[in-house]
């Protein structure tokens, strides 16, 4: 069993004591100090008063009390130098009565300030030893939905497991998701992309229905079947780049040694949850898009622009930042342009200035797209095996290519500047201002030019043809 070292939070209550009785850590702070993590906060409730008690907390750890909520669910935050507190009235007459009304077991628990001692009405820290998600009751997806989705992205935080009947609970209220607040879906949702093993959970969600409740826009892609160069339908498809996405970004080190410690996704895990969420969407603009020519033969032409429509409805469905769109938007808008590049390469068509301009054309998310649509590449299984593993060690070679010379190279200065083109060519600003930078751009990048003589020359030559 499980136990509670109370000399671990010692240092919270000290100076506190005498003010301790009738307040109690709760929730998932009392489950990570079990599990020997620190909590991001520590939740706590009063049977008496909670704003006196915060303002104690306040006084004694020179804290700042802030008042966040609406009466009758009001939340006294105190953040102190090294820790944060929320401080609420205790649901109920009674401690028990609070832990009730919590979601899973694992987060029943409350640790007694004034005792010392863990309350545990309902076998939680077997629960914990066992690893076991298990509902408090069968009303608790009824009370939140949003529940639905935080059993699994506690699971994956954790390595949990959700016993047979919760997952059979969460199947048959999957459809309550559609009646919560896209902004809530949104945040669990992210938290689960965020860990490491969010394949395994998000095919668990998609078992009992949860993730087509997220994304009604995946249900079609099942049964949706390809061409010659895939082995599965289009969501089978999807569900295996997303986990050869994950797999990738898990071993940064090894699968990208030249990119370690430089590629965001690698080093920030909410960056990596906005590429998984990309790739989880990259082909929801299939089922629309396909076709079949009079040989027989499977087409799906402008899936990408389709897809990225698609997720236009989602992202505001579901209330993602403009930043957080657009990323997504360019990713599955562009999914496919790398293998335009690579079939250039494979025909001997491609030249250093074809190079600079995707480069140029996707700047710092070109390495994030390479990935994409390595994963990509990887779902579609072993047909064309040897196809595919050119293309990988073209797209790794094309992201050596970034971080080793594009990325410095982008940064030195212009050869020349739109000033240049008002003094030298009378020309005054307007759309070919872009036009001519950028192409003077694309040869300073592929080593045509390397001074403003040669740039200016480059300019002479685009003005007169």
């Amino acid at each position: 069993m499980i136990q509670f070292d109370s000399a671990i939070i010692s240092d919270i209550i000290s100076g506190i004591a005498p003010y301790v009785k009738g307040a109690y850590i709760v929730g998932g702070s009392v489950r990570d100090l079990l599990l020997g993590k620190s909590p991001a906060d520590y939740d706590i409730v009063v049977i008496e008063n909670p704003k006196k008690f915060a303002e104690i907390i306040a006084e004694k750890t020179s804290g700042r009390l802030v008042e966040m909520g609406k009466p009758g669910q009001m939340i006294f935050r105190v953040v102190s130098k090294n820790n944060i507190f929320d401080i609420s009235p205790i649901s109920g007459s009674f401690i028990e009565d609070d832990l009730f009304d919590r979601d899973f077991t694992i987060n029943a628990l409350a640790f007694d300030l004034s005792s010392g001692k863990i309350i545990d009405c309902m076998n939680s820290l077997q629960d914990i030893a066992d690893r076991n998600i298990r509902m408090v009751s069968k009303a608790v997806f009824q009370k939140d939905p949003i529940r639905l989705i935080r059993a699994y992205r506690i699971g994956a935080a954790f390595d949990f497991n959700i016993e047979p009947q919760t997952s059979a609970a969460i199947k048959d209220n999957a459809e309550l998701l559609q009646t919560s607040a896209g902004e809530r879906i949104r945040s669990e949702l992210f938290k689960l992309l965020a860990t490491s093993n969010s394949y395994y959970f998000l095919s668990q969600m998609a078992k009992t229905d949860v993730l087509f409740s997220i994304f009604p826009e995946l249900t079609d892609l099942q049964n949706c079947f390809q061409n010659k160069y895939h082995l599965f339908d289009v969501f089978k498809h999807t569900m295996k780049a997303y986990f050869h996405l994950e797999t990738i970004l898990n071993d940064c080190h090894n699968f990208l040694p030249e990119a370690y410690g430089q590629f965001e996704p690698c080093t920030d895990t909410f960056k990596g949850a906005l590429l998984k969420c990309s790739i989880l969407l990259h082909d929801i603009g299939k089922p629309s898009a396909r076709t079949m020519d009079s040989k027989g033969n499977i087409h799906f032409y402008g899936h990408g622009k389709k897809s990225a429509d698609m997720t236009k409805n989602i992202v505001h469905r579901l209330r993602f930042s403009n930043h957080e769109a657009s990323y997504i938007d360019f990713i599955i808008r562009n999914h496919i342009r790398p293998l335009f590049l690579f079939t250039g390469h494979q025909n001997k068509t491609i030249t250093q200035k074809g190079i600079a301009r995707f480069f140029l054309k996707c700047g710092s998310s070109a390495p994030d797209l390479l990935i994409h649509t390595m994963a990509d590449i990887k779902g579609k299984g072993d047909k064309n095996d040897e196809r595919n593993n050119a293309f990988i060690s073209f797209a790794r070679e094309m992201v050596k290519y970034y971080f080793s010379y594009f990325q410095s190279e982008k940064s030195k200065p212009p050869l020349i500047t739109g000033r240049d083109l008002i003094k030298d060519f009378d020309l005054t600003p307007s759309p070919l201002f872009k036009k001519i930078l950028r192409r003077v751009e694309e040869a300073r990048i592929s080593k045509m030019i390397k001074n403003k003589d040669e740039a200016m020359q480059l300019v002479k030559k685009i003005l007169e043809t």
